[in-house]
This record gives structure tokens, sequence and C-alpha cells, in this order.
């Protein structure tokens, strides 16, 4: 079930709009795909880990290896499939995290549970965890083969305006929000993650929602930045 894991009075005031809506949501407010009926997916989970920095509030992301079997160079909140002897959907996001980015679990703290969503294209049941980073530690991308790049963006620059566009798969009906942030291109799932936090969490500013870009030449574009 997703919901408050705390007491939202007890999270800074800029986090506590997350966390109160969180047991009012369910998948449809992401995304409009639904774990198919009698069919195998995979449990994962994702840390939305958000701290405050030089900027102000920001979140954790990282980059995928370009040699990555599924999603490989895309740009993810820390994460991964669930394994044995994890302790639920908070433990898998926090092994994962600590995995890939070094981040100490000792400073987060695990606010909130948002609705698991389904990832076609991996046919991952994603659960996303949102959390409070209390003590911020030093992050790294720790295994060059999982992991190229990891980064602490600020919401005020993924809600710039001038950062955000949408792009299109040509040939299929896809169309979904992207930001090109600190030499970051953000699309697909995590893209629209963030797109409905910044919402949620009272961070959106109005942006050219008919700035629509081929997927395929922004991901040209934008490939010197992931490298």
């Amino acid at each position: 079930m997703n919901g408050p894991l705390v007491d939202a009075g007890s999270v800074p005031a800029w986090l506590r709009p997350l966390v109160e809506i969180s047991g009012e949501l369910d998948s449809s407010a992401f995304t409009r795909f639904s774990p198919p009926q009698n069919s195998y997916s995979r449990s994962a989970a994702v840390l939305i880990l958000m701290g405050e920095g030089p900027s102000g509030p920001d979140v954790l992301l990282l980059r995928r290896a370009d040699t990555l079997g599924s999603h490989a160079g895309q740009v993810a909140f820390p994460g991964g499939g669930a394994e044995d002897g994890d302790d639920g959907v908070v433990g898998t996001a926090l092994r994962e995290a600590e995995e890939e980015t070094g981040v100490d679990p000792a400073g987060v703290r695990p606010v909130a549970v948002l609705p698991e969503l389904f990832v076609p294209v991996s046919r991952f049941a994603v659960t996303p965890v949102l959390a409070h980073w209390q003590t911020p530690s030093p992050v790294h991308a720790v295994d060059a083969g999982e992991t190229a790049a990891v980064a602490r963006v600020a919401l005020s620059d993924l809600a710039d305006p001038g950062n955000r566009f949408q792009v299109r798969r040509p040939g299929t009906d896809y169309k979904g929000p992207a930001f090109a942030v600190d030499g970051m291109f953000v699309w697909g799932f995590t893209a629209g993650l963030l797109s409905v936090l910044l919402s949620l969490g009272g961070w959106e500013r109005d942006w050219d929602r008919g700035d629509v870009r081929d997927l395929e030449a922004a991901l040209r574009e934008h490939e010197w930045e992931t490298r």
C-alpha cells in the first residue's frame, strides 16, 4: 500500500505536500500503464532521494552505463529489482541506492511510498520510495559497469521552463516530458515521474508543452552530455 511512512509534520515544509498526498494517489496519476493481469512482471523499487543543497531542494539521479541490457545510458533514480532478504520495497530501494551511488543509508529517512508503476519495456512493476536525505553523504558511481555518473539535481533547475520540453517517437504513440539539465538528458519513466512530482510538490512553473521534439534527434543532440 502506498502512503506516508512518517507524520507529514515531521518533514521539511518543502517536502510536506508530497508526503501528505502520497496516500491519495494511484498509478493513473503517473502513467497510463497498469501491470497486466495474469502476466509476469518483476518487482522493483526506486529511491526518490530529496535533500537540500546550495540551490535549495534537490534530487539524486544517476546515468546508467551504456553497456547495460535495458535502459542503457538513460538517466534514472537509483533502484532495481527486488532480491531475497530485502525488507520490502523500502529495503530494495535503499540497498540499490547504496550499491549504485554509495549513499549512506543511515542518513536517509524514507517518508512515503508511492503507487506501484508498470514499465512495459522491462516488465518491471516499480514502486517509488520517497525519502528525505537528512544527513547527506558523498556519492559516486560505485560500479562503472552499472552506473556512469551520479548527480544531485536542483528541483528549481528541473522546474526551469528553459530546461523542459516533450519528446515524441515517430511511428509510435509515445510522447512524454523531458528535461535537459546539468548536462543530462532525462526522458521516459524518470522524466514522467519527475514531471508529476514537480506538479504535486508545488514546484512546477509554466512551460511550453507545445515544444515537442523528435526523440531520436534529441538523443543525438544530447549524446555528448551523457558520455
